[in-house]
């Protein structure tokens, strides 16, 4: 998995491609909770995740591992972009109603 980010204005956007399995979650939690140290001054933060093309339920734990962490800062999370399968999994999982679609 690759992971890439962008902050415009207070919005800081995290760009997530590839597959986001077990494995590919282990080796990111890090990654992702450095960026996030080191922008907790962001006014909410959105995960793109129109570059991924698998996301497993441990995909879906990482995610919600984050955004305990920005919540416990008051930091909003939004989800976007996405496809088909993703959008699935994310459904199912009822993770829109704690990170809306952006």
């Amino acid at each position: 998995m690759d992971i890439k980010y962008k902050k415009s204005s207070a919005v800081l956007f995290i760009y997530l491609s590839g597959e986001l399995d077990e494995y590919a979650a282990n080796m990111s939690r890090g990654v992702l909770d450095k960026l996030l140290d080191d922008n907790l001054n962001a006014g909410k933060v959105v995960f793109d995740l129109s570059g991924l093309n698998f996301m497993d339920s441990t995909g879906i734990g990482m995610l919600i591992g984050r955004y305990k962490k920005l919540k416990s800062f008051g930091i909003p999370v939004f989800l976007a972009g996405a496809n088909n399968g993703v959008e699935k999994v994310i459904n199912l999982s009822g993770l829109y109603a704690i990170m809306p679609k952006y």
